[in-house]
């Protein structure tokens, strides 16, 4: 697949479907590094890459652990935890009914 991050074509692999999910990877890669680039503190492509690499990252580490998906999207931790131990209240009220 041909991609163009900071005006300058790139020739990438990608699996069969995956063509959408590398299209905004590659969008998001590159207002990263336009957006650096346009700052103009840094003129060196390699030097805007490494910056927009650890931009990207640190964006994604910041992000809500999700662990679950549901018919509506992800489901953060803090959901699957409440859920897990609203179960086991309610099994341990066994037959006098359900706490909520």
């Amino acid at each position: 697949m041909e991609v163009t991050i900071l005006g300058q074509s790139y020739i990438l692999a990608c699996p069969d479907g995956g063509e959408a999910s590398l299209t905004t990877a590659v969008a998001h890669v590159d207002k990263e590094m336009s957006a650096i680039r346009d700052a103009g503190k840094v003129k060196a492509r390699e030097r805007i890459a490494v910056l927009a690499a650890l931009n990207l990252a640190y964006q994604l580490a910041e992000r809500p652990v999700t662990v679950a998906t549901h018919a509506n999207g992800p489901v953060p931790a803090e959901s699957v935890q409440i859920d897990t131990m609203l179960a086991r209240i309610d099994a341990a009220l066994g037959s006098d009914g359900h706490l909520l």
